[in-house]
């Protein structure tokens, strides 16, 4: 076996003991997760990751283990931003509490198989169209210009989102939860419940996310080596291996990272002009010298945005999720 394919095979194993035992496939029972609780599990899944990013140093070298651990940190904030949105989805519905793990659960199974089929789709198309990237930049630039003058939590509104519209026109759907049920009979007739339509709206909002991250890890990472879909598949996985516990760790301060989407912005743009530039860049900056400035942005940006939010304020934010 080659070192790469080694890499994929304890990847598979990592992934399957995961999928059995933390995110609890095995149980049917849902599970309040305390914020101590998920402050342990969190920590975990970004230790985990980050070991895994030295396993990859030792298996298929150092560039290959920087260019993961950028693209983990930068699908990592992501879903960050992304958490905010699920907030405010949980908040509209008024889930209750005890069903959160187990929607969270099926999110997160959903987000690992939309993610999959993104990255292949996407890969496959710049491996077949390369001026695609460009694009891709371009795209990348203009999300982050967004995101930098617009808040999109404000703008989020569950009830005016056309997922919810879709819904409610084509399927008879009742705000109630069926008590942990996504269907039941009301007077005689089949109908969806309130968290049926919160699974579909977590599954669409990560990917509308995905729209975002696959092209900016695909300007991370170096496309013409053996191991560039290896980093691309396993740092979009172990990101949102851990999404569920850092929900519950971040729900209760959603206000608290008022400044992360700007921080976030900032570095789209910059792997948005990377992408556009590559060509002059890969002239006068080696490989390696780009992912090292490129990890050094992605961690002074996001911690930097973090920072800047503990010490000011916006104002007219919608409230945190109460615990």
């Amino acid at each position: 076996m080659s070192h790469t394919q080694v890499t994929y095979l304890v990847f598979g194993i990592i992934l399957v003991i995961a999928l059995v035992f933390d995110l609890g496939l095995l149980s049917k029972k849902s599970k309040e997760l305390t914020t101590k609780q998920a402050l342990y599990q969190t920590t975990f899944w970004v230790l985990l990751a980050l070991g895994f990013g030295g396993f990859v140093w030792y298996e298929d070298g150092k560039q290959a283990s920087l260019e993961y651990v950028s693209a983990y940190l930068m699908e990592w904030s992501l879903s960050i931003d992304n958490i905010f949105v699920f907030v405010l989805i949980f908040s509209f519905f008024r889930v209750k509490e005890l069903y959160i793990p187990r929607v969270l659960l099926i999110g997160v199974l959903m987000a690992i198989v939309f993610r999959v089929v993104f990255i292949t789709l996407g890969v496959e198309l710049v491996n077949r169209v390369h001026w695609v990237l460009y694009i891709f930049g371009a795209f990348l630039l203009y999300t982050g210009y967004k995101m930098f003058t617009t808040n999109q939590e404000e703008e989020f509104d569950p009830r005016d989102s056309s997922v919810y519209k879709f819904l409610k026109k084509f399927l008879p759907i009742t705000m109630d939860d069926g008590d942990g049920r996504y269907r039941i009979t009301e007077h005689g007739k089949v109908v969806y419940t309130s968290l049926f339509v919160v699974v579909v709206m977590l599954a669409t909002t990560d990917i509308v996310f995905a729209l975002d991250s696959i092209p900016a890890v695909l300007g991370i990472v170096d496309r013409n080596s053996d191991y560039a879909a290896l980093v691309i598949y396993t740092s979009n996985v172990f990101a949102v291996l851990g999404l569920r516990s850092l929900f519950f760790l971040l729900r209760g301060a959603v206000s608290k990272f008022d400044f992360l989407q700007q921080g976030i912005a900032i570095v789209l743009i910059f792997i948005g002009v990377k992408m556009l530039g590559e060509k002059w860049i890969n002239e006068v900056v080696g490989k390696t010298s780009q992912v090292i400035i490129s990890l050094i942005v992605i961690i002074v940006c996001i911690s930097g945005s973090i920072l800047y939010s503990i010490n000011h304020k916006k104002k007219g934010l919608p409230p945190d999720m109460p615990k």
